[in-house]
């Protein structure tokens, strides 16, 4: 494989932005329609299934809510139906990373109750 003599910073941010749209176009065209399907189910799954935080959490709920319009509400309450057995066992299992919070906090308030003159 030829070396590229070229490197990203050798191009203005308006060159860097024009290949991109180029290779995005190009890759777009290049791809039979299943491939295209996998790829945008690849892409879905992972801003809807892999959120992290509340602010990714309510951007996939608002997409997901927009998506399925007024049976959003009717799906929800099947799959509340359908699984209210999950929660009871979230609510009773123990949170690892709670569990450990609690006990350095404990373990904190422990060496603050010592006085630095007892040894």
């Amino acid at each position: 494989m030829k070396k590229n003599s070229f490197i990203y910073t050798d191009l203005s941010k308006k060159q860097l932005e024009n290949l991109k749209e180029f290779f995005v176009q190009k890759k777009v065209e290049s791809m039979n329609h299943q491939e295209l399907k996998q790829y945008v189910l690849e892409i879905i799954s992972h801003q809807i299934k892999d959120t992290i935080g509340k602010e990714e959490e309510m951007e996939a709920w608002k997409e997901m809510s927009d998506f399925f319009g007024e049976q959003f509400e009717i799906i929800l309450l099947e799959i509340q139906k359908k699984y209210s057995d999950d929660k009871k066992l979230i609510d009773t299992e123990i949170d690892p990373q709670k569990e450990r919070l609690e006990l350095l906090e404990r373990h904190n308030l422990n060496q603050e109750k010592e006085d630095m003159w007892n040894d």
